[in-house]
């Protein structure tokens, strides 16, 4: 059966919502409904005729006996706690396909969120007790990695932004977490014991009501004995504090109050209130379960380390991002704004923190499998024989341009420059031509302007024929994967420094052809241009000045090869005779005459040699593929 939907599932430890995404659609996730409601109470309530409901559902039907709230925490091997998170899932998932609003099966694909502080042992054990559930594929992912992506596919986060270092803070029911995303990767942050629940707020609104009631002593009695009233009575605790932190400003006033309602029976009544200077008692009392710390000391001390530990890494992210319900207590805002000063750091709380992880994990697993499939498509174009092909066919003409334009830039500034030097008397002897220019030809090699030809012909070369047909194979998965063109492309226009670090097409050719120019120029050019005309009897009568004439006669007949040497070695023609024989138009001549037949055999000996010219193929498609890599990475995070 073939996947068609991921169904985001955010079992909080106070609320949990579900979310669907399509795979084949690029379309917002939507929310999925249990119980008329895109929210519930993360409930699970048990009756002799009904079975099990969740939700409301559990709270208001007459005749729950055994009622569970509340109940999200590290897996563990208790047996109460294990059947409870059992029978929710399955459940949730039984009233979503009898609903039709998922399919169900093996069709849909379950990603649910857990705490990023879980260990990978964690997460793993966390998975294996809810597909017990009897969901058919399931998947655990931290809770800040889908804040992340409903932010990114919300367009909340702009492409640098998503590319640097961006602070997820989820404040949830049960822990506070501290999430950086550097580069796309998670990476918790440990401030310690991770207690920081907002549903402590909960209990100490709890505590102090009942501490205040008339009847507490009768209250105990019934909560000890019947659990799902004290549940009842927590909930109620829990719409107040929500209604106080909805509504700050309207309960700055003594005399007003949020609150909440719980009917034991027709006599007894549970009503927790709370306003401004309640809440802050609440905040600033220490709490046991905080080491003796208050609830608003600790989230301050935990943003702090989390400060800390950045710093000492040399980060500072570009935005923090505020999930979890809890978030839209305006005091967490605060305390974030002060330790995390713009505008350096951007905080951002999410406008619908109760919705925001549903959404995201069902984007997750869309973007997953997405991804997956991208991947998979481009390796199967890397694993072909497309790129060899390719290289192969255009390599050719990427000699022609480099050997055309390097010899006419060797020619120009190697061979004229050293016979200029010559004609003017700098250079003494022909050998000491022949090392000039060499040297010369060194440091032409390794000099800017070399560099810079070379970029801009392979940049060139790329451009005319690599291009158009790598577009041919990338565009229809771009097509596919419903993401632009260019983000497989390299444009025109695209400084050749950005292509060429990452082709290393330059210096893949420059030391096979350096060699073969210089060979060329020195061994069959200018110098036996300059020799040819020395022997033919143009300088008969400075070689008879070193040698005599009888030695020359001798030489010339004896040892044509040694006078050669010997012209080249000592020969120094006087400077007044140097312009008659080595005139600018002669220079220009030989010039002329040696780009063609240097061209030639460069083509020639690297035709012929083709072990050299195997590298060179592997060089260059190798280098297009590294290319290319970094280009998929770039586009994978567009995928929606």
């Amino acid at each position: 059966m073939e996947i068609l939907e991921t169904i985001g599932f955010d079992l909080g430890h106070g609320e949990t919502a579900v979310a669907k995404a399509v795979i084949e659609s690029i379309e917002p996730p939507e929310m999925l409904e249990v119980n008329n409601k895109k929210n519930q109470i993360t409930a699970l309530g048990w009756h002799p005729e009904l079975g099990y409901l969740v939700g409301e559902q559990a709270l208001i039907q007459v005749g729950v006996t055994q009622l569970q709230i509340a109940f999200k925490q590290k897996p563990n091997q208790d047996a109460s706690y294990r059947e409870t998170l059992r029978s929710f899932l399955k459940t949730y998932y039984s009233l979503l396909k009898e609903s039709r609003q998922i399919q169900g099966e093996k069709n849909s694909y379950f990603y649910v969120g857990c705490p990023s502080g879980w260990s990978l042992e964690d997460r793993e054990e966390y998975q294996k007790l809810l597909q017990e559930a009897g969901i058919p594929l399931l998947n655990v992912i931290p809770e800040s990695r889908a804040a992340f992506m409903q932010a990114k596919e919300a367009g909340k986060l702009e492409y640098n932004k998503l590319t640097s270092s961006v602070l997820i803070v989820d404040i949830g029911s049960s822990t506070t977490d501290f999430t950086l995303v550097k580069s796309l990767s998670e990476i918790p942050i440990d401030f310690g014991s991770n207690e920081l629940g907002a549903s402590l707020i909960d209990k100490a609104i709890f505590e102090r009501t009942l501490a205040n009631h008339e009847q507490k002593e009768l209250l105990e009695r019934v909560f000890a004995q019947y659990s799902h009233h004290k549940a009842r009575c927590e909930l109620a605790c829990r719409k107040a504090k929500e209604d106080y932190f909805s509504n700050e400003q309207l309960y700055s006033s003594p005399q007003s109050f949020a609150r909440g309602f719980e009917s034991i029976n027709e006599q007894i009544y549970f009503i927790p209130q709370v306003n401004q200077s309640i809440m802050e008692e609440i905040l600033n009392h220490p709490l046991a379960e905080l080491g003796k710390k208050s609830w608003i000391q600790s989230f301050r001390e935990a943003v702090t380390v989390a400060k800390e530990k950045l710093d000492q890494q040399g980060i500072a992210p570009k935005v923090l991002l505020m999930t979890g319900g809890a978030s839209r207590m305006k005091f967490t805002r605060l305390i974030c704004e002060k330790t995390f000063p713009e505008p350096e750091t951007q905080v951002r709380p999410d406008p619908e923190p109760e919705r925001c992880i549903a959404l995201g994990l069902a984007r997750v697993g869309r973007w997953d499998l997405r991804a997956a499939a991208f991947k998979q498509e481009m390796n199967h174009l890397f694993d072909s024989n497309f790129f060899r092909n390719l290289i192969e066919k255009n390599l050719p003409n990427l000699i022609e341009l480099l050997t055309n334009s390097l010899s006419d830039e060797l020619i120009k500034s190697i061979v004229k420059t050293g016979l200029k030097d010559w004609q003017n008397n700098k250079i003494r002897t022909l050998s000491d031509l022949e090392g000039s220019m060499k040297q010369r030809a060194e440091q032409w090699v390794k000099s800017n302007e070399t560099q810079a030809l070379i970029n801009s012909q392979c940049l060139a070369w790329f451009n005319s024929k690599i291009q158009p047909e790598l577009a041919d194979k990338t565009d229809p998965i771009c097509r596919k994967f419903q993401i632009p063109r260019s983000s497989l492309r390299f444009e025109e226009g695209i400084a050749p420094a950005a292509v060429n670090p990452e082709l290393q097409l330059g210096d893949a050719i420059l030391a096979e052809i350096v060699s073969f120019i210089i060979n060329v120029v020195i061994g069959g050019g200018t110098l036996a241009s300059l020799l040819t005309l020395i022997l033919t009897g143009h300088l008969t009568w400075p070689i008879a000045l070193v040698y005599g004439a009888s030695a020359l006669a001798a030489g010339m007949e004896l040892n044509r090869q040694g006078v050669k040497d010997a012209i080249k070695t000592n020969l120094d023609v006087p400077s007044w005779m140097r312009s008659n024989l080595l005139s600018n138009s002669k220079i220009d001549s030989i010039c002329k005459e040696i780009n063609p037949e240097l061209e030639k055999v460069l083509k020639e000996q690297l035709a012929a040699n083709q072990e050299t010219f195997d590298q060179l193929m592997e060089k260059v498609e190798l280098g297009l593929k590294d290319a290319l890599n970094a280009k998929i990475q770039e586009a994978i995070i567009l995928i929606q």
